[in-house]
């Protein structure tokens, strides 16, 4: 993989169907996560989990890009191969995960902002001497009573912004993660108008500062009910609407759009995905990006025992399929069976 500029390697990540596998799991999600299995959330538990899923043969022309944990970037393997080694020879590039989390804003502590600028330069290139990409960055944004408020969205947008930035300044990619939440009540129009008013401020912001938007992928979360919302949209008012909204406030020359699954169940985030690609109209690539919604399955077969790993990546491999279908609007429910 002789990708040298920055397009290319964005175009890479998402060709042909292609997507991405987010295991940048802090150790804490990780610990969550594992908890829900019986298994301890230790160093060694956390590589072989991870090294299990690399492996596994379904990654091979299903997935472009990993995105990692800071631990797991340095980590090798059982026989001590490097993981990013692991990744790159199932033909996928390792990006990783350089946001610090959120913090409560001053003016509306219901809100957040991400942190992480500060040294974010520095890490940027020894990531980048590592091995690693790409890289990514989440902004999240609440819906509630009067939130979010206009400096909630203009002060995550332009993070995103000057991290993207300093991404590209050190060879990598950077992924712009701006995530409107599922939690509430909200109805998908509601949704819709704040999704909109999020893509438009990080897009003027990300020209404001100067970065490249051919070698900038997107990973937005989909216009899509509130969890506890009294009717839910189905699965064609979710396109439709994700897809106008983006149509609306994106550039055409965006390489690629690599949805995160957002607290979607795994055949839902699919099938949204799916009946995107199916209406079509746009320029860019439609992905995903996805933690959950490709991992959970195989989480709950592997259950930390070695004997269940062939079977636990067996089940990763067919979801990473399933959405690489999805990808190139080629998926139906019947191929689950």
């Amino acid at each position: 993989m002789a990708l040298e500029s920055l397009e290319e390697i964005a175009a890479y990540i998402v060709e042909d169907g292609k997507g991405i596998l987010a295991a940048d799991e802090s150790n804490p999600t990780c610990g969550k996560r594992f908890d829900s299995i019986g298994v301890e959330s230790t160093e060694d538990n956390r590589r072989d989990y991870r090294e299990m899923l690399f492996r596994s043969e379904g990654m091979k022309g299903n997935i472009g890009g990993v995105i990692l944990f800071d631990e797991t970037l340095r980590q090798k393997a059982e026989d001590g191969t490097p993981l990013v080694n692991i990744i790159t020879a199932q033909g996928a590039l390792p990006g990783i995960k350089v946001d610090k989390g959120l913090k409560p804003l001053d003016v509306s502590p219901e809100e957040t902002v991400t942190q992480g600028l500060d040294g974010l330069n520095e890490r940027c290139s020894e990531y980048e001497k590592i091995g690693a990409k790409f890289a990514k960055w989440r902004a999240v944004i609440n819906i509630g009573l009067g939130i979010p408020t206009e400096d909630c969205i203009n002060q995550n947008m332009e993070a995103l912004a000057k991290y993207a930035k300093i991404v590209q300044e050190n060879k990598m990619v950077p992924i712009v993660e701006p995530e409107v939440l599922m939690d509430g009540t909200h109805s998908i129009d509601q949704c819709l108008e704040v999704t909109s008013k999020t893509l438009n401020a990080l897009f003027n912001y990300l020209e404001e500062h100067g970065v490249n938007i051919k070698g900038t992928l997107l990973k937005p979360s989909m216009v899509i009910s509130g969890k506890d919302a009294m009717e839910k949209a189905g699965v064609a008012e979710v396109a439709e609407k994700t897809l106008k909204c983006l149509i609306a406030n994106v550039p055409s020359d965006l390489p690629g759009i690599t949805f995160l699954s957002g607290g979607q169940s795994d055949i839902d985030a699919t099938a949204h995905l799916d009946a995107m690609n199916k209406i079509g109209g746009f320029d860019w690539k439609l992905s995903f990006s996805y933690g959950r919604a490709l991992q959970q399955p195989a989480l709950k077969t592997w259950l930390g025992k070695k004997e269940n790993a062939e079977a636990a990546q067996a089940a990763l491999s067919h979801r990473a399929l399933m959405n690489k279908k999805a990808a190139q609007g080629k998926w139906d429910q019947s191929l689950e069976k």
